[in-house]
């Protein structure tokens, strides 16, 4: 499994009108480009940050899933995140391979 892994650090002052834009326009038009299972939406709890962080994983199938959406669609939509919050965040992404399957604690 590959994630893509997308951290913004977002100005506080418009933390809840960026995250509600998130979660209802930007992530599920990501996930419609069928090249994504899923998106998970993290908030960074402890950090350096001095600002509020977020933490999108969106789960992907295969690296050439992947490359299907950089090719494709990656540039537009970024574009539309940076048109809207121009000035207002920082990013950073990452991609990501799975080693080996997560373990969970033993019940007991």
């Amino acid at each position: 499994m590959i994630f893509y892994s997308v951290t913004i650090t977002i100005d506080a002052e418009i933390e809840s009108k960026w995250l509600d834009w998130m979660r209802r326009i930007h992530v599920p038009d990501v996930v419609r480009t069928g090249c994504f299972s899923e998106c998970r939406i993290y908030k960074v709890i402890e950090s350096d940050a001095t600002a509020p962080s977020y933490v999108m994983q969106y789960h992907c199938r295969s690296l050439e899933e992947y490359h299907r959406y950089r090719d494709n669609f990656a540039a537009a939509l970024q574009k539309e995140h940076s048109d809207r919050f121009a000035g207002r965040f920082r990013g950073v992404r990452q991609l990501l391979e799975e080693l080996t399957p997560a373990t969970r604690a033993q019940e007991g």
